[in-house]
């Protein structure tokens, strides 16, 4: 009689137990980093948009005469040969960021902290 070896195929249940523990940790480890980054950048594209209307405001004061109580509308910052092609908007809370007179600092729509400019 011949004696066939079986050769040991597939995981054991504690080997794929160890992989599946080992990738949670790596998860836990890397979304908050992922979580953090995305609210950085969201608010650094807020306080641009904030900076791009406080200069666009600047130019079309300069332009056009006005004093520093003079606020721009909608209409005489954005067009294709305006100051700005399209209405700048916070991404967290997806609205506009207000209009401001020309001597003022615009604010960011969203309650959010670091949405505010240094």
């Amino acid at each position: 009689m011949l004696k066939v070896k079986r050769g040991r195929k597939g995981f054991t249940l504690v080997e794929i137990m160890i992989v599946v523990a080992i990738i949670g940790i790596l998860v836990a480890i890397a979304v908050p980093g992922f979580i953090n980054a995305r609210a950085q950048s969201r608010a650094k594209a807020c306080q641009e948009g904030q900076e791009k209307l406080d200069g666009a405001t600047q130019e079309w004061a300069l332009e056009n005469n006005k004093d520093s109580a003079s606020t721009p509308a909608w209409a005489d910052l954005v067009g294709a040969s305006l100051y700005l092609s399209r209405t700048p908007k916070c991404p967290e809370a997806g609205l506009e960021i207000a209009l401001h007179s020309v001597g003022t600092i615009g604010a960011c729509p969203s309650t959010v902290a670091t949405h505010a400019r240094n």
